[in-house]
């Protein structure tokens, strides 16, 4: 059995639609410039007080995050679909024995919400996210990672996180944890590459099948 953590946005998942629109929503209410999509999935990952605070301004967190929020939540279903190979690769390492988990800065009741919305929570053992009174943690605080394991009920060495962005990385880090990067999400293999060795970064996850668990499809990635 091997315990495979993976993050949710950019690397199972495409859900930087509804974030984009989110984020501009709650530009437009405060009378902001609103962000161009590129420039909104290039800050996904840290957290939305991040993404916002990089978008938005750090004054402007505090009334930018409940806009957002509310956004989402109304649109959360609206533009959310699952990248290649997610629903395949999850099927075939949950057939193979492995423990499969979600471990991402999504709040956790949308992460469950959208996991069953598109099915592939039935392939998953730990939903982890962040909001909740048991886990006020985010990526890349080693206690939320430690969570993490502790939740997959694993040791560090025993574990391996699959990601698509520098902060996927620092968490695995936090926690001595094995690390591969999909260029999918917010980041291409040559950005990723500045932070971790090229033979842990792939261009999708049909790529990281072949390469790490020796799983080939015979579907295509396009």
């Amino acid at each position: 059995m091997q315990y495979i953590l993976f993050d949710l946005d950019g690397t199972l998942i495409d859900h930087f639609t509804t974030i984009h629109k989110s984020v501009a929503y709650a530009q437009r209410e405060l009378g902001l410039v609103e962000s161009d999509y590129p420039t909104v999935r290039a800050t996904v990952g840290g957290s939305v007080p991040i993404t916002l605070s990089k978008l938005c301004g750090e004054a402007n967190v505090a009334a930018a995050e409940p806009l957002f929020r509310k956004h989402f939540a109304e649109i959360i279903f609206d533009d959310v679909f699952t990248l290649p190979g997610a629903e395949w690769l999850l099927q075939e390492l949950k057939a193979r024995g492995d423990k499969l988990g979600v471990f991402t800065n999504k709040y956790a009741g949308d992460t469950r919400s959208v996991l069953a919305h598109l099915g592939l929570d039935q392939w998953l053992d730990v939903i982890i996210g962040t909001g909740e009174p048991e886990c006020p943690y985010r990526k890349p605080d080693p206690l939320f990672t430690a969570y993490a394991l502790e939740q997959m009920d694993c040791a560090s060495d025993e574990a391996i996180m699959i990601g698509d962005s520098p902060y996927d990385l620092a968490a695995a880090e936090a926690g001595c944890l094995t690390c591969h990067l999909v260029a999918t999400g917010s980041h291409s293999a040559e950005q990723l590459s500045e932070h971790l060795v090229a033979d842990h970064v792939h261009q999708d996850l049909f790529e990281l099948a072949e390469k790490v668990f020796g799983l080939r499809s015979t579907l295509s990635a396009n």
